[in-house]
């Protein structure tokens, strides 16, 4: 079992920046992908950002390309992701997840441990 906990979420003016933290708990966490979703009100959840096991790979969505990164810390059990210049648009819940792989995958199926959730609003 992995347990994830999510932070840094909050309310952020157009053009902000938030940091976003997921601390792991439970099993190995350098053995897992870790990605981040989110959810926006009345859609459904969408890829964000991920990051393979190793930190060598990363992987975008589109539109958060040149604003967000990711990172992770295995000593700390941590992943980051970095959110700058965001919109209105980037307002949701932002939930991180691990995966036991070895590689990269935007797939949400694929991804075994969720975390709660934390809400992220950007206002114009």
């Amino acid at each position: 079992q992995v347990q994830l906990v999510e932070s840094g979420g909050g309310l952020v003016q157009a053009g902000g920046s938030l940091r976003l933290s997921c601390v792991a708990s439970g099993r190995t966490f350098s053995s897992y992908a870790m990605g981040w979703f989110r959810q926006a009100p009345g859609k459904e959840r969408e890829f964000v950002a991920a990051m393979s096991w190793s930190g060598d790979n990363t992987y975008y969505v589109d539109s958060v390309k040149g604003r967000f990164t990711i990172s992770r810390d295995n000593a700390l059990n941590t992943v980051y992701l970095q959110m700058n210049t965001l919109n209105p648009e980037d307002t949701a819940v932002y939930y991180c997840a691990a995966a036991y792989m070895k590689g990269i995958i935007s797939n949400q199926r694929r991804y075994d441990y969720w975390g709660q959730g934390t809400q992220v609003t950007v206002s114009s």
